[in-house]
């Protein structure tokens, strides 16, 4: 009986061991992301998705910070690495979970990443792809502040190259605003950027 109390409270000891890895490896990495380390933050996303295998967080963290980190990037080589990174990791995670409308978004900003990249050659092929990802994504969660923001953003991109009127995606720029107050997170590492984008985004509505 001592043998399997002791055997019980080794596994219980070793499953909060493992819990309190994941959530050190977790804050690590965000916070090497917040210091513009891309790459020791990747690196780190990587060792712990390796371990946390149904877990799609840290794969939707290298998607997103490598997409949103060669945006606009001079260095073609750097750019197309970056960008094929982000793309691997959340093809991992979209087989896995494919009507999750955090990794459509994702997905949307490496669509993006390749229009700003090759505007003729990538605009007409994937623009229309890009806003099919957003219509699914804000039928999936129509409340979610990141896809609205996103959403709404894209459409902002394209009206000013067709000389449009941006107010009613401006309008969705303030809802989002809104959502963003009321969110609550699944998880600690939940996603939960984009209110300030929302913000300075808002001061060039027009």
């Amino acid at each position: 009986m001592i043998k399997i109390i002791t055997i019980v409270a080794l596994f219980i000891c070793s499953l909060a061991s493992a819990q309190t890895q994941y959530e050190q490896g977790m804050t690590k990495a965000l916070e090497l992301w917040n210091q513009g380390k891309t790459a020791e933050s990747t690196a780190l996303f990587e060792r712990i998705a390796a371990v946390e295998k149904d877990n799609w967080l840290p794969n939707y963290y290298i998607a997103l910070m490598n997409s949103t980190a060669a945006i606009g990037l001079k260095d073609k080589d750097k750019m197309i690495a970056m960008v094929n990174k982000a793309q691997n990791a959340l093809d991992v995670e979209l087989i896995k979970t494919p009507n999750n409308p955090e990794l459509f978004v994702v997905q949307a900003l490496i669509n993006t990443v390749w229009i700003v990249f090759d505007p003729m050659t990538n605009g007409q092929k994937l623009s229309p792809k890009t806003m099919e990802l957003y219509e699914k994504a804000i039928a999936l969660a129509p409340e979610n502040p990141r896809v609205v923001l996103s959403k709404a953003e894209f459409e902002i991109g394209a009206a000013s190259f067709w000389g449009t009127d941006t107010k009613p995606m401006c309008d969705e720029v303030k809802r989002s605003i809104v959502l963003f107050e009321k969110q609550k997170l699944a998880t600690p590492f939940s996603p939960k950027w984009g209110r300030e984008r929302a913000e300075a985004l808002l001061k060039n509505c027009k």
